[in-house]
This record gives C-alpha cells, sequence and structure tokens, in this order.
C-alpha cells in the first residue's frame, strides 16, 4: 500500500528511542521529511544517520526540553519560521514514574501536566496554521492504554493520560473541516526502557525476580508477548497517511488484545 507521505514533513517528538525512533525510522523509510525533536543532542545526531534518505529528503534535529514547554514553543515555531512547516505531528513523551495515586505529590502532577498536555498543546498550536494552508494534517499523540481502563499503580500517569485524550478529542472536533486529523495511539507493553523501569518497580514491590514479572506481564495479554516498537510505529505511520484521511478523534489501541474494554 502506497501510504502517499512522500515530502511531506513530519515532526517526532521523543524521538531517539523507543516508539518515537521508530516511528521517525518507519516515516523516512516511506519518503517523509523528518524533524527529530528530544533533550538529548547526541542521541539525536546519531538518529539522525538511521534516517533513510532514499526519496532525496531533508531530515533535521531539534534539541528541546518537554518540561518547558514556552522555550519548546519557540524553538519550534522559529524551525517553521526558518525552515518549513509540518503536516504530521507525533506527540510523544515518557511517562512519570510509577506509584499509587495516593503517595503522588502535586509537584509529580503538576510535572507531567506539564510535559504531556501543555507541550502537546503548544505543538499543536504552533504547527496547525501551515496544516490549514495544506488542508493536510495529522496528529498523532502516543498516550496509554490507561486512557480506556486504568491501570494499577500508575496513578499520575492513569490521570494526565486522560486529560490528553479528552484534549485531543476536543482539538480533532474543531480542525477535521481543515483536512487535520487528531488520534491517539495507545501503546500496550511494549519493549522500552519505559517497560524495563515498570517490570523493575513490579518485580521489587511483589519481590519477584525480574525475568519472572515478565513472563506473568506477558501472560496478561492474548499474544503472550510484548509488541516491538516497530509494530506500534506502523500503526502511528498509516494514521499519518493518506490513507487515513477520514479517521478522526479516535483512540487505537496496539496493545495485542490486552484491553478488555471495547
Amino acid at each position: 500500500m502506497n501510504l502517499e507521505i512522500q515530502n511531506k514533513n513530519a515532526l517526532v517528538c521523543g524521538s531517539t528511542a523507543g516508539i518515537g525512533k521508530a516511528t521517525a525510522i518507519l516515516l523516512a523509510k516511506e519518503g517523509a521529511n523528518v524533524t527529530l525533536i528530544a533533550r538529548n543532542e547526541e542521541k539525536l545526531k546519531s538518529v539522525l544517520q538511521e534516517l533513510s534518505k532514499s526519496n532525496e529528503q531533508n531530515h533535521n534535529y531539534l534539541v528541546a526540553d518537554f518540561s518547558n514547554p514556552e522555550e519548546l514553543q519557540k524553538i519550534v515555531s522559529d524551525f517553521i519560521k526558518n525552515n518549513h512547516g509540518f503536516h504530521i505531528l507525533v506527540n510523544n513523551t515518557g511517562g512519570p514514574r510509577s506509584g499509587a495515586i495516593l503517595d503522588a505529590t502535586l509537584e509529580q502532577f503538576e510535572n507531567t501536566f506539564t510535559q504531556h498536555l501543555k507541550s502537546n498543546h503548544v505543538l499543536a498550536q504552533a504547527t496547525i496554521p501551515f496544516m490549514k494552508i495544506q488542508c493536510y494534517g495529522r496528529i498523532i499523540n502516543i498516550i496509554s492504554t490507561s486512557v480506556k481502563e486504568p491501570i494499577e499503580g500508575l496513578g499520575v500517569s492513569n490521570t494526565i493520560r486522560a486529560a490528553v485524550g479528552n484534549w485531543s478529542k476536543t482539538l480533532a472536533s474543531e480542525v477535521g473541516n481543515h483536512g487535520i486529523t487528531v488520534n491517539n495511539v495507545l501503546p500496550g507493553f511494549t519493549e522500552t526502557e519505559r517497560l524495563n523501569e515498570i517490570i523493575n518497580i513490579k518485580a521489587a514491590n511483589e519481590n519477584r525476580s525480574f525475568e519472572e514479572m515478565s513472563e506473568m506481564m506477558k501472560n496478561y495479554t492474548p499474544a503472550k508477548r510484548f509488541a516491538k516498537p516497530e509494530e506500534t510505529a506502523s500503526a502511528i505511520v498509516f494514521l499519518a497517511s493518506e490513507k487515513a484521511s477520514y479517521i478522526n478523534g479516535i483512540n487505537l489501541p496496539v496493545d495485542g488484545g490486552r484491553t478488555k474494554s471495547l
């Protein structure tokens, strides 16, 4: 299937590892011009070298900290002013540490709200004007299956992810008539550094080994395995494509069937 994203400009957040990196690589393989954005410049430079240029694309990177949305907005807006706008925005930020919601501090809630909802919002504000002119825009937010079913031990994440989900649905209704879609991808257990952190914490809490806890968690899903980042990236890239033009305002779980709700 030709996804028709050749020469589209994509901004991929959190693109130095995991799902973000896999998405950037796949978008480039499909012919898009990819701009990476994350905090670590050395990792950004490394990933940049991995991006395909088979369609003679131009790839870039931006260094920004998602804990400072005002600075983030300025960096992206300046890039757009001096270079080009974006047809595709992939919002992707690492989740907060796990823990019971009753133990969460106000600072944890505030920091997570800033890094996720506020940062998503300023990036949407920066990129949507160009999308409106082009009559083409794809915003894909990488969230969590906790949008559908809260996950035990992820109190802060459950709360803020739900806020992002509702922000996304509201935005989808406002911009749909401009050829812009806004959708959420909800990854299940995916082989990333974030998953290893969760496994270690759960294993320590239950006095189990990392390996034992991994096997238990694999059995939570009908697939009996963890996802590869590339599998989630495939869903993201499809939603970013011309082929997904009439899919808007949805939550798409990519979790091997783990989520019990429809």
